[in-house]
């Protein structure tokens, strides 16, 4: 785990260029899915923030990793089954397609999660729906 860099450009230089690659498609997918999100560094790598952390996401040298959490992992376990899994996070091989449609299938979960949360806890939100 890189925690050295301040940001995902920063983070983006320390990966080799086709895991980079992926990496900036899965940005540009949450970007595109939850355009109000805060972008940052947290845990050294890359991280979505909407009313808390939404998601992060990371490269490695065969995979990059998905961390949605665990509960989004479990309620996508039938959409995720073939992938490498753990509590709260999926593995996608660079040798296979990245499944970007589910990445934001996920990451809108992962907002509704998020405001109620934040509603539950007598937040005022603005509502953000997506197009």
């Amino acid at each position: 785990m890189n925690t050295t860099s301040k940001t995902i450009e920063d983070y983006y230089k320390t990966q080799p260029d086709s895991t980079r690659a992926v990496l900036e498609e899965i940005r540009k997918t949450i970007q595109k899915t939850v355009p109000e999100a805060e972008q940052s560094i947290c845990y050294g790598i890359p991280t979505f923030k909407y009313y808390g952390n939404l998601v992060h996401f990371g490269g490695y040298k065969n995979h990059v990793g998905f961390y949605p959490g665990a509960e989004a992992i479990e309620t996508f376990a039938d959409e995720i089954d073939g992938y490498i899994v753990s509590k709260g996070t999926v593995q996608f091989q660079l040798n296979q397609p990245i499944p970007f449609d589910l990445i934001a299938k996920i990451t809108l979960y992962r907002v509704q999660k998020n405001i109620e949360k934040a509603l539950s806890k007598n937040k005022s939100i603005g509502i953000y729906t997506p197009d």
